[in-house]
């Protein structure tokens, strides 16, 4: 861009630079003067953070619609949410917020119809600080395992609540991440999967001193099983491997009770190995392995990482796998775990369609949920031949929150879309025509989504693939390019956007006169695996210009300009956004960038980035290096001036968000990749063309996941505040 809208000078903070940090990558010297930025806890990094925080904060006091921003997210936010209902036992489960509660409350009933009792309430145990991360019922319903944060990282202590008289158990399970709980059907205890205990240095964690950011935090990972009042020292250990210390898992308990699965990755691609063990054949159960150093008898029955592999239903042996074996856009097949070599397709595989998920429901009947263009749609199928039975209409957005075991014939689900805040459907399979009935619907105070539209429309990226892309707007708005507009993205990790409803984005959209654009660019997996792999590795750059060709569509459609437009994206949406700056500095007025991965030569060092080389690859290797290099943001901040005829071009005006507490994106990466900015395009020249401001809007004693409600509605209060700033949105009541 070549103006800027803010009018306040910026004087940026000195930032020292160790010009003595390079590192050589294959006869490649890579200076990292920022290399001290990486310690989160010393002196100088602390400095540095408050001297951008106060920057940040001097050039949002010019944002003047911020105060009527936060109180009309603030009024929109304030509405009853209700979360799918599920059961266990004879009793029903919900989550539920009464509008700005911080964390969403845990509910019991009797039944569906019956009044609803507050089980597990966060903004109690913890002040609101952060939700549960684990919750898991026992079948007979009478305990429940839980999870809260341990200081304000993703680590998790699991305790365990008697749900009769809501005592806490003595129970007490620390070195827990990305883990769920298991119950055994007797209901004497649970699986989980925890790391290895740290020592007492790496033990000190509070809510000023981060938790340790090196990798060696997160690996060995174990399967584990806990039985109850005993203590976390007693816990069998049910399967590890030491050769292969990457390796992460993911757990099952088949609903009948009789095999536990584990489903084990070394990075978050989607290839899996599918072990099992029959807990009925072990010949004094789990409690005869107490006390014993030999692991459970894992059955190793895919043992190689060729395809993803998930269980849907079984039938003692024979069992049921959601997969993408030969099948880009999945499949579901049957095989016996006794004759492993016969695979029969039960739906077989669409190529239009992506099988994203099944549950097996009404005793032998699939609720199965497609992904066609963007939109789920829901069939019933019949579990033994896989035929269609019934097409259940859900309009056009997302399903969620499927809820449904294999002998209930009633199915919960809950819809959402751009203009619809939630829905949950409630669904009797024993129909002859199932019906959808309204069980519970959220309603936004002073929201008319008549008022609004959505349209999708598919445009070309620089190859010539179609690209899908939602458009949200009034209706009837004049395509003369002079609307404010979001451009929203993430590209990456097989992960779908699909619509969903925000408070936030109503106001950008009613109050400012907002266009919110989302566009489905390849990396996720909205059109199944090769779609998927066709933004990841050597074709990461597919990405980045899908990105920048929804922009050019936008614009030369007249929805836009580049005096009008943001960008914005989190954590992979953030090196996205970062990088399409670097790229396109001259197509944007505005970017935010949330807790992105701007170090694409040294992520895979800090916590357990090393998980994201399948989609990125990593610097180790010579020729994922020579990708990672054209495009890490990083290492690819240029002068736009000095390389265009317009030498007034300049980076538009950069809001780079991130959290102290992160241990997923750890913020180094945003520190580095702000001071380096500053300094190329500010510090160093006495007449900078660059004018828009480049700050760091950092929240303190947050993580990455999981902030209170108000905290959320401050920072998304900056963030539109600041792109209206930039944009020159104006204000209408």
């Amino acid at each position: 861009m070549t103006s800027s809208t803010f009018s306040k000078p910026l004087h940026y903070p000195p930032v020292r630079r160790d010009d003595s940090v390079v590192d050589d990558y294959f006869g490649v010297k890579i200076p990292d003067p920022y290399r001290w930025l990486e310690d989160p806890d010393s002196e100088e990094t602390k400095e540095f953070v408050q001297n951008q925080i106060k920057l940040a904060d001097s050039v949002l006091e010019e944002c003047d619609s911020r105060d009527k921003i936060k109180k009309k997210i603030t009024d929109f936010i304030n509405f009853p949410r209700c979360g799918v209902p599920f059961k266990r036992g004879d009793k029903c489960f919900h989550f539920y917020n009464s509008g700005l509660q911080a964390q969403n409350v845990l509910h019991i009933q009797d039944d569906v119809e019956a009044k609803p009792e507050v089980l597990l309430d966060p903004n109690l145990i913890v002040n609101g600080k952060a939700g549960l991360h684990v919750h898991s019922v026992s079948e007979d319903a009478k305990y429940i395992a839980y999870g809260l944060p341990l200081g304000l990282t993703e680590w998790v202590t699991i305790k365990v609540m008697r749900i009769e008289d809501r005592e806490i158990l003595p129970d007490t399970l620390s070195w827990v991440k990305f883990s769920g709980c298991y119950w055994t059907h007797d209901c004497k205890g649970f699986f989980y999967c925890p790391y290895p205990p740290r020592n007492e240095a790496q033990e000190e964690d509070s809510e000023t001193k981060t938790s340790t950011f090196d990798t060696s935090s997160s690996l060995n990972q174990t399967v584990s099983y806990h039985f109850l009042g005993t203590d976390q020292s007693e816990d069998i250990l049910c399967w590890r491997d030491l050769e292969n210390p990457l390796q992460h898992f993911k757990i099952d308990v088949t609903a009948d009770g009789k095999y536990l699965l584990i489903y084990i990755h070394v990075s978050s691609g989607v290839m899996n190995k599918v072990y099992y063990v029959d807990l009925t054949t072990l010949p004094n159960g789990l409690e005869g392995y107490r006390g014993r150093e030999d692991l459970l008898p894992f059955v190793k029955f895919i043992d190689d990482y060729d395809a993803t592999y998930t269980a849907v239903a079984n039938d003692d042996s024979v069992f049921i796998f959601l997969t993408n074996k030969d099948a880009p856009n999945n499949k579901l097949v049957r095989v016996d775990l006794n004759n492993p070599d016969i695979w029969t397709d039960v739906i077989p595989h669409s190529e239009k369609e992506v099988l994203e998920s099944a549950n097996a429901v009404n005793g032998n009947q699939l609720l199965v949920r497609y992904l066609s263009d963007v939109k789920h749609v829901l069939e019933v199928r019949d579990l033994e031949s896989g035929s269609l039975l019934h097409r259940i209409p859900s309009g056009i957005g997302s399903v969620g929150g499927v809820n449904a075991r294999r002998e209930d014939s009633v199915v919960f689900f809950k819809f959402t879309s751009f203009l619809t805040p939630g829905i949950i459907y409630q669904c009797d399979l024993k129909d002859a025509v199932p019906q959808l009935k309204i069980f519970q619907e959220s309603v936004v105070p002073e929201f008319d989504r008549s008022e609004f539209e959505v349209n999708q429309v598919f445009f070309p990226s620089k190859d010539g693939t179609k690209i899908p892309m939602f458009i949200v707007a009034r209706k009837g708005i004049s395509l003369d390019g002079s609307h404010p507009c979001e451009l929203h993205g993430y590209g990456g990790f097989n992960i779908n956007l699909m619509p969903n409803f925000s408070a936030s984005r109503i106001v950008w959209l009613k109050h400012l006169g907002g266009v919110f654009c989302l566009p489905n660019i390849r990396g996720g997996g909205e059109y199944g695996d090769e779609w998927h792999k066709a933004g990841m590795l050597d074709k990461k750059q597919n990405v980045f210009d899908d990105f920048i060709s929804a922009a050019e569509f936008l614009i030369s459609n007249g929805y836009t300009a580049p005096t009008k437009l943001g960008i914005e994206g989190g954590s992979n949406g953030g090196l996205l956004v970062a990088t399409c700056i670097n790229q396109r500095p001259d197509l944007f007025a505005c970017a935010m960038a949330n807790c992105g991965v701007m170090d694409m030569l040294r992520f895979h060092k800090f916590t357990m980035g090393y998980l994201w080389t399948a989609d990125y690859g990593c610097s180790e290797k010579e020729e994922d290096f020579n990708w990672l290099i054209k495009y890490s943001p990083l290492h690819n901040v240029r002068r736009p001036w000095e390389e265009s005829e317009n030498k007034q071009l300049q980076y538009p005006a950069t809001m780079i968000l991130a959290a102290d507490h992160d241990d997923r994106v750890v913020p180094l990466h945003s520190f580095k990749l702000l001071a380096t900015m500053q300094y190329l395009l500010c510090t160093t020249l006495e007449d900078s063309p660059q004018k828009n401001p480049l700050i760091a809007r950092i929240e303190c004693k947050a993580s990455h996941f999981g902030r209170a409600t108000m905290l959320q509605i401050e920072e998304v209060t900056d963030r539109y505040a600041f792109l209206a700033k930039a944009v020159n949105a104006s204000w209408t009541d």
